[in-house]
């Protein structure tokens, strides 16, 4: 049997109660760009990945065997220090972890902060720490 090796991750999907909520929230929060593509569906881009948005109980199929809003758990990279990243959290309001917390990623250690997005998903902000 010919053996394959998955590289990398193009798009994840999220079940969300409101599609305008979320979107607002990953553009203006996080700084997400908004895509619109086939027949009016929505996505936040970012990088070479996007995250493509189902309304609950409006699923696109295929779909996941038991969609549910609020059930995600994303770490998403920045190089803005994440001191800086919960600062800038702060002054819009939005409630986030106190310190930065010292977690293992993909590829090494790192420094992070959780949120939550409209739907309860928990998003992790991280910062890579070389050198370790």
């Amino acid at each position: 049997m010919q053996k394959f090796h998955v590289e990398s991750l193009d798009h994840l999907v999220l079940t969300v109660a409101d599609i305008g909520a979320t979107v607002r929230f990953y553009t203006e929060v996080l700084g997400m760009r908004e895509v619109t593509f086939g027949a009016g569906r929505k996505a936040l881009a970012f990088g070479r990945q996007k995250i493509n948005l189902h309304q609950a109980g409006r699923e696109i199929a295929p779909y996941a065997g038991h969609p549910t809003r609020g059930s995600a758990d994303l770490c998403l990279l920045t190089k803005t220090p994440v001191e800086e990243v919960i600062v800038a959290l702060r002054a819009m309001n939005v409630q986030c972890s106190e310190h930065p917390l010292e977690r293992t990623g993909a590829c090494g250690p790192l420094r992070s902060v959780y949120l939550r997005d409209p739907d309860g998903n928990l998003i992790e902000i991280s910062n890579e720490i070389s050198g370790s």
